[in-house]
């Protein structure tokens, strides 16, 4: 007999958790399948150590529930995580338990499987990079070495504090020959080290603390295993950190490598639109900056399809189609595929793009390009079309509603007859934060603001109305794309420090990171 539907008053099937690593801090540690169950997840329930940057990576209906922990201030009790996580999964969810490092190293991601099994309730783990190998990493100092350590052993220094007594062998540890990894140890560091002291541990012994690791607020403290408590207390060093033991440390002024990147410690502020900004964000991070995303444009269709639509149905009309940018090509091709059902009616026109990234785009959908642009400028293409081609050939321009006329109007008095075609329209977004950049930037907080387009500096200058932009962006260096972008820039009274000689975002970011190398030289 066949299988009838469930009814109403059943209960839903379980759903499942999965218990995930965030990595220590660096966005890009996580792992691929990590990333892949955040991104469908129906409920995240994510840690204070997790990371902003991937809980944006969540679908925009996903539930997303902070329970972080941070010192004394705790917004859930372990058993209300729990049975928070039972509970989502009866309702037949998705659930990522998202957890900073990993979620079985010191992540009481063990105590959350065992309430989960018990409950019968499916789980999988996503294991994570833990702080207790990659902050010391990205501090210069290996964990093993052939001539420091050939042992590495990770200790909690924040025992569950209903033990009657401690359950670490200090003795064990102090003649331990290897590195010793102390994992929120920050607080009792001075009885760390004076237990590793008394047992044997000698007091010369190099160790170091490593602040919010793989982040580019990093910060790191070398001193000796006698010295580090008072080191500590003197430069106010707090927790989150990592306390490193054993003669590998001695490697850090050789080996360090992450804070010498040239953006290291850099807030820039990055104003493309939303779903642009991540490949911006990445090359910034790649540099040891961290980007703050501040959406100044959002994109938009068209306020009518229909000379869009008749210009891709009259396709084979036109000797040239010439885009103009990305976004161009991702939403002319985007309508495209909604009017017409054949790539191959593409046959009929020449290509024309503007910049190699632009180019790539193109090519992606298996088009050739006929006619590339290297100068990212309009006036590039101009350049590499003589009278003789233009004269009574049908050129379509398919760009932003508001764009530079000098290409359809270069082309027009060369005597092409050109069709422009909006396939999209920028506006302001629907929700920034405003108030919260405003407050950094006049608090200083952001070394850097960067423009991508015009339309980037003009719909900043608008969410900025009411303040005084020269003083309010005064020592804030002021990165541009190019020469057109940093044109709109001076044009609103403010001047442009960094611009870049290749105009991609690529190129931008290398611009500020060379600007930022110089400065510190």
């Amino acid at each position: 007999m066949a299988q009838t539907s469930k009814s109403k008053n059943e209960a839903p099937e379980s759903g499942i958790v999965y218990l995930v690593g965030a990595g220590p801090g660096d966005p890009g540690l996580i792992t691929v399948k990590g990333l892949e169950k955040i991104r469908s997840a129906d409920v995240i329930v994510y840690d204070y150590l997790a990371g902003s940057a991937l809980i944006r990576e969540a679908r925009p209906d996903a539930e997303l529930i902070y329970v972080g922990k941070k010192g004394k201030n705790h917004t859930l009790e372990q058993v209300d995580i729990n049975e928070l996580l039972v509970r989502k999964a009866t309702e037949g969810k998705k659930i990522v338990r998202l957890k900073g490092g990993d979620p079985y190293v010191f992540g009481r991601g063990g105590e959350e499987a065992e309430q989960l099994a018990a409950a019968g309730i499916p789980f999988e783990v996503v294991p994570g990079v833990t702080s207790a190998v990659a902050a010391p990493a990205y501090a210069g100092i290996p964990v093993t070495h052939r001539d420091h350590a050939s042992m590495v052993t990770f200790i909690t220094g924040h025992e569950d504090p209903t033990k009657e007594e401690s359950a670490i062998d200090w003795e064990v540890l102090a003649k331990n020959p290897g590195t010793l990894v102390f994992l929120m140890g920050v607080k009792n560091l001075q009885n760390i080290s004076e237990s590793l002291i008394k047992f044997g541990k000698s007091p010369s012994t190099p160790v170091a603390l490593v602040r919010w690791g793989t982040l580019p607020v990093q910060a790191s403290l070398v001193s000796t295993l006698s010295q580090i408590h008072e080191e500590a207390l003197r430069r106010g060093f707090q927790a989150p950190a990592v306390l490193v033991v054993g003669t590998a440390v001695s490697l850090r002024d050789t080996l360090g490598w992450f804070e010498k990147k040239p953006l290291f410690g850099k807030r820039i502020l990055v104003t493309r639109g939303r779903e642009q900004s991540k490949k911006m964000a990445d090359a910034i991070r790649d540099q040891g900056g961290e980007a703050v995303l501040f959406p100044t444009i959002s994109f938009l269709p068209p306020a009518d399809y229909a000379p869009l639509d008749e210009a891709i149905c009259n396709i084979a009309a036109y000797d040239w189609v010439i885009f103009t940018s990305v976004n161009g090509v991702e939403r002319f091709f985007q309508r495209f595929f909604e009017v017409q059902d054949d790539i191959r009616k593409m046959a009929g026109p020449r290509i024309g793009a503007i910049g190699p990234v632009t180019a790539s785009e193109i090519r992606k959908r298996g088009i050739k390009v006929d006619l590339l642009a290297k100068d990212f400028l309009a006036e590039g293409v101009l350049e590499l079309f003589p009278r003789k081609q233009v004269e009574g050939k049908r050129f379509l321009i398919p760009r932003a509603e508001k764009a530079r006329e000098i290409l359809p109007k270069g082309l027009t008095e060369m005597g092409g007859m050109v069709d422009v075609v909006s396939v999209y329209r920028t506006g302001l977004p629907e929700k920034a934060n405003v108030t919260e950049i405003k407050s950094s930037l006049s608090d200083k907080k952001l070394a850097a603001v960067t423009f991508t387009s015009s339309s980037t500096v003009t719909h900043f200058v608008e969410m900025m109305k009411g303040e005084n932009l020269t003083a309010l962006l005064d020592g804030v260096t002021i990165a541009s794309i190019g020469p057109v972008t940093s044109a709109t820039v001076k044009e609103n009274g403010l001047p442009v420090h960094v611009e870049a000689s290749t105009y991609t975002v690529d190129g931008l970011v290398k611009a500020l990171a060379e600007y930022f190398r110089d400065q510190s030289a």
